[in-house]
């Protein structure tokens, strides 16, 4: 009942720009939420912390769903959390001021965003009152596989698929083929062979993987960060050494789109490029070979 209600709340609110001047903050929340509300009081401790638990992560799949680009720490996380938790609270002591709450929780949500990124504001403040979601969609493990000029014959174990998207599609389709494979995504559910992580915290470890594959992924990311002034690139060239460091000798690294100014300082002695025209204008996938 309250997910559900919780879930139409969402659906209803899809694409709002937080930081345009028009929006109605008191308005907020629609007929549905409106009647859970009236039961909030009923739910014990437990039950309102899986709840608060699972507003968290909707929200920030619908704010990862605008734009992919959007990066939310640890901190920020925790942050959104008890963020929710004071909505949860405010609305259990208050049920009947359920307009001002909604104004004063928007407007929290709206500090939260620009403080976990800053670029939101600047980006958004000028845009329509509803938003189109910056493209970003999972496809499908054949049109992956033949981006990132995968030979299914000579790729070696075991297989790490970076952002790995919520259906870890390509990880299903390789361990159906029999190859030992993995991966990550930050809103994947956890499971033997997958894990609810994110690029910039994952453990790779040392001369572990045999192939490692991310398909408009940490490199889309990488080349977003490289092109704005405030940009976390230095923190992004570190981890794609680190997840070069984490190929066993002859293992590589897939992906696409290319990185070119990184690629240019790769050690010639370690490392074999390889790149491919992918078909779109100025975008090219990479193979990168660990020589020893």
């Amino acid at each position: 009942m309250f997910r559900e209600s919780i879930g139409k709340q969402f659906e209803c609110r899809q694409g709002k720009n937080l930081f345009h001047a028009e929006t109605n903050f008191g308005t907020h929340f629609i007929p549905d939420t409106l009647k859970a509300i009236e039961r909030l009081s009923k739910l014990s401790p437990d039950c309102e912390s899986v709840l608060i638990d699972y507003t968290t992560n909707r929200a920030l799949e619908e704010f990862c769903r605008i734009n992919q680009y959007y990066t939310f720490d640890k901190q920020s996380q925790v942050s959104l959390r008890n963020l929710y938790a004071s909505l949860f609270l405010a609305i259990r002591n208050n049920p009947s001021e359920f307009e001002s709450i909604a104004e004063w929780h928007l407007t929290n949500l709206k500090n939260w965003l620009t403080d976990a990124n800053p670029f939101a504001a600047k980006l958004y403040e000028s845009k329509a009152a509803i938003i189109e979601p910056v493209a970003c969609c999972e496809y499908s493990p054949e049109l992956q596989i033949n981006i990132l000029q995968i030979d299914l014959e000579k790729i070696t174990g075991p297989v790490l698929d970076i952002g790995c998207g919520k259906q870890a599609k390509l990880v299903h389709y390789l361990r159906c083929k029999g190859f030992e494979a993995l991966g990550f995504d930050r809103f994947v559910q956890s499971d033997q062979y997958l894990t609810n992580s994110d690029w910039m915290t994952f453990e790779y470890g040392t001369e572990k993987w045999g192939t490692i594959t991310s398909n408009l992924g940490f490199s889309n990311h990488f080349n977003h960060h490289h092109l704005r002034n405030d940009g976390s690139f230095i923190a992004y060239a570190k981890k794609y050494m680190a997840i070069l460091n984490s190929l066993k000798t002859g293992g590589s690294f897939h992906y696409a789109p290319d990185l070119p100014f990184i690629e240019l300082y790769l050690d010639k002695q370690k490392y074999q490029l390889t790149k491919w025209d992918v078909g779109a204008e100025g975008i090219s996938s990479v193979k990168i070979k660990r020589l020893k």
